[in-house]
């Protein structure tokens, strides 16, 4: 209770408040990688319903902080990307012993077993939604460098697609054992790696478990961490690619919708083609970088640094990665994409 009151007397500074009390902290489920609070509390008389963020136990390297992150979701809702409105920052280690930031909350669930398994959540068909994230995509995508407000965000000094060739290449030189199934996959990809002509801000996670959704509805994109300088056609494929429908093999937009729903709503609201022929090299891409996360994951696990069962069991999905990889590969030498 200790440290509530001293959140509670920071938040109301900050706020502006003359009178601000927390009747709830809650942890709220998910999140690996960052933590996530939800707060109830009373601002003046009135209610509201909050989010803090902050650092998980275990959390990644190549993710952002949570100033960076903050820095993002503020310029997402300038820019009309439907996020839950950043309200507050701290930057330092002394309240909480770690950064944290505060967020309105957003009604709706995030689940991806369930959203895909639901019609009710998802709505019926699921077209609507997803044109409606294809929408959502272009208006982030609509944020391009320079911006003086994003300058930790790096830009590449080679096509996109190389630069994540090496970086993946760089992991797997990292791990311990072999992986032949996904160098061959990157050798594959570095002799076809695509010009990029104008970068633009990229999620970098935009997928389905990483939105929320009631009744249909969208009502917020979430988890901003690894938001990047790339190419618009790297998003698009992350959120088509079959690793991420949660078994609705059929539904190939993020296992919700159809695949032309989801470009129909980026390419009304950009003004920008969809360019299906490189599609299906950046769904290569993407079960690449699934299977190296899985790959880190596992080895974090198995190298004694975290005992983990939820990190033993990610690093079993990388086989099933590897094999949608050359799967891929093939469907494309086959249809005379390569």
């Amino acid at each position: 209770m200790e440290e509530w009151a001293a959140l509670a007397g920071w938040l109301s500074e900050v706020a502006g408040a003359d009178d601000l009390e927390i009747r709830a902290m809650d942890k709220l489920s998910g999140g690996a990688i960052q933590e996530n609070w939800s707060l109830q509390v009373a601002v003046d008389g009135g209610a509201r319903a909050w989010v803090l963020r902050t650092d998980a136990p275990s959390g990644v390297s190549t993710s952002h902080g949570r100033a960076e992150e903050f820095a993002l979701l503020k310029a997402a809702h300038k820019a009309g990307v439907t996020v839950p409105e950043p309200l507050f920052l701290n930057s330092d280690t002394g309240l909480l012993g770690k950064p944290f930031y505060v967020m309105e909350r957003v009604a709706g669930r995030a689940e991806g077993h369930v959203l895909v398994r639901d019609p009710a959540l998802r709505g019926e068909g699921g077209d609507q939604l997803v044109e409606r994230l294809g929408a959502e995509l272009a208006c982030i995508h609509s944020i391009r460098p320079p911006r003086r407000d994003l300058d930790f965000l790096p830009l590449p000094k080679a096509p996109p697609a190389l630069t994540r060739i090496a970086t993946y290449r760089a992991y797997l030189d990292a791990l311990p054992d072999p992986n032949p199934a996904l160098e061959y996959a990157l050798r594959w990809m570095e002799l076809r790696a695509p010009e990029t002509p104008e970068l633009v801000l990229c999620h970098s996670d935009f997928r389905t478990g990483n939105y929320m959704v009631e009744h249909g509805e969208l009502t917020g994109i979430l988890d901003w961490e690894f938001a990047s300088w790339s190419d618009p056609m790297e998003d698009i494929a992350w959120f088509c690619a079959r690793c991420w429908r949660f078994g609705a093999w059929e539904r190939e937009a993020g296992g919700v919708g159809e695949r032309e729903a989801f470009y129909r709503g980026y390419e009304a609201e950009s003004g920008r083609a969809v360019d299906r022929d490189i599609i299906p090299y950046w769904e290569v891409m993407a079960a690449v970088r699934w299977a190296v996360i899985a790959l880190q994951q596992g080895e974090r696990h198995l190298s004694g640094g975290e005992d983990s069962l939820e990190l033993a069991l990610t690093g079993l999905r990388a086989p099933e990665m590897e094999l949608d990889a050359l799967m891929d590969i093939a469907r494309i030498e086959g249809e005379g994409r390569a």
